[in-house]
């Protein structure tokens, strides 16, 4: 390997915090991986990784080595890259990881544009609604909504999602239209629970700027957006849902909109990639675009 690549190595091997993982994600063989890093900790004449049997992890010299080899791997392909920056030199695959009511009715209706923008790109388009890490499944971004536990991972906001309190003709005619949320005592709800907590999620409002809570009754309780949707369909009760994700509904009359004074507070939507210095030129192009994508969408 050259010098860069043993940079490289290393830096997957700190970020994977395994040889093995490292080595998978690089396509080499392990004992490949092993070798540059004692090959680099002879160069640079320290002990860079405490090694166990169960993790690896960098020692002080390492963790200081690790910063400035992501510098430098940084500014060796901001050179390679500078005259490479059009549309036509943009070439290889992004394998991007987004929720997945987004990904099948935003996203993926869009890919053609952004493909025929960039010929050379390929997308590998993963749907999921768990945490994924990034570097042990070779992903390059991902997009969330909701809150942020801190990854260590660089976030760039790319919108809110508008919620809304909608339900079925069925259910009003039922049991009436809430006007307020003093009326929900009297009314059911579809509830949401986590699919990786369990936690029921509480109905929610903003009030005076202040957000406020409070449990609802509810005979079906579901852990995945298309059984929330489908359950509020069937007339089982109210649901709060971002405004996109049941737009067709309400434009069908299938679904009505219920305390549009009393919504839940937007949630963040948030693309994650990597340290600042990977970001490479068909990440920073995808972000852009994704961005505008949203943002168009969300109106």
């Amino acid at each position: 390997m050259d010098r860069i690549d043993l940079f490289r190595t290393f830096c997957r091997v700190v970020e994977c915090a395994s040889f093995t993982r490292a080595a998978d994600t690089l396509g080499l063989p392990r004992s490949s991986v092993s070798a540059a890093v004692i090959d680099l900790e002879t160069r640079v004449g320290a002990r860079l990784l405490h090694r166990t049997t169960r993790k690896v992890s960098p020692t002080q010299d390492g963790a200081a080595f690790y910063e400035r080899c992501l510098r430098l791997i940084s500014d060796v392909e901001e050179t390679e890259g500078l005259f490479r920056q059009t549309a036509v030199g943009l070439s290889g695959k992004l394998r991007i990881d987004v929720p997945g009511r987004i990904g099948r009715l935003i996203l993926a209706p869009a890919l053609p544009e952004f493909l025929a923008r960039y010929p050379q790109l390929d997308i590998e388009l993963r749907i999921t609604d768990r945490t994924v890490n990034l570097v042990e499944e070779s992903v390059d971004c991902v997009l969330r909504v909701g809150p942020l536990s801190d990854s260590g991972l660089v976030a760039r906001k790319i919108g809110d999602l508008a919620l809304i309190n909608v339900a079925s003709p069925a259910y009003l005619a039922a049991y009436g239209t809430p006007g307020v949320p003093d009326d929900l005592g009297s009314h059911l709800a579809v509830n949401y629970a986590s699919p990786s907590t369990g936690r029921v999620e509480d109905w929610e409002w903003i009030e005076g700027g202040e957000v406020r809570m409070v449990s609802m009754r509810a005979r079906a309780t579901v852990n995945s957006a298309e059984a929330y949707i489908a359950c509020c369909l069937a007339g089982l009760g109210l649901i709060q849902i971002p405004a996109y994700d049941v737009r067709s509904h309400l434009d069908a009359g299938e679904l009505i909109e219920v305390m549009p004074d009393h919504r839940a507070a937007p949630m963040p939507m948030t693309l994650l990639y990597p340290h600042r210095q990977h970001l490479s030129r068909r990440l920073q192009v995808f972000a852009d675009w994704l961005d505008a994508l949203m943002k168009r969408a969300l109106l």
